[in-house]
């Protein structure tokens, strides 16, 4: 097997994982411009679950791209 097959294959997975975390975790907090900005107490479990929630979102976003990248290639080559 070629390795664009597997530059797809890694890719359709990555957009599928990313996908699925954007789902649950919804988009970074930096691309949620029509949202007002909630301001948590410093040390509190919001803050704590808000910032990790934001990671989580980051994570599968940085997948989605990823997985497109890596499709764009397969195709290309």
């Amino acid at each position: 097997m070629d390795i664009t097959f597997y530059l797809i294959v890694v890719g359709l997975g990555c957009v599928w994982l990313g996908s699925q975390i954007i789902w649950v975790a919804g988009l970074p907090k930096q691309f949620q411009f029509h949202q007002e900005k909630k301001n948590y107490e410093v040390g509190s479990e919001q803050a704590f679950m808000a910032f990790w929630f934001n990671q989580y979102a980051w994570i599968g976003a940085a997948l989605v791209i990823f997985g497109l990248i890596s499709i764009s290639f397969g195709i290309i080559k």
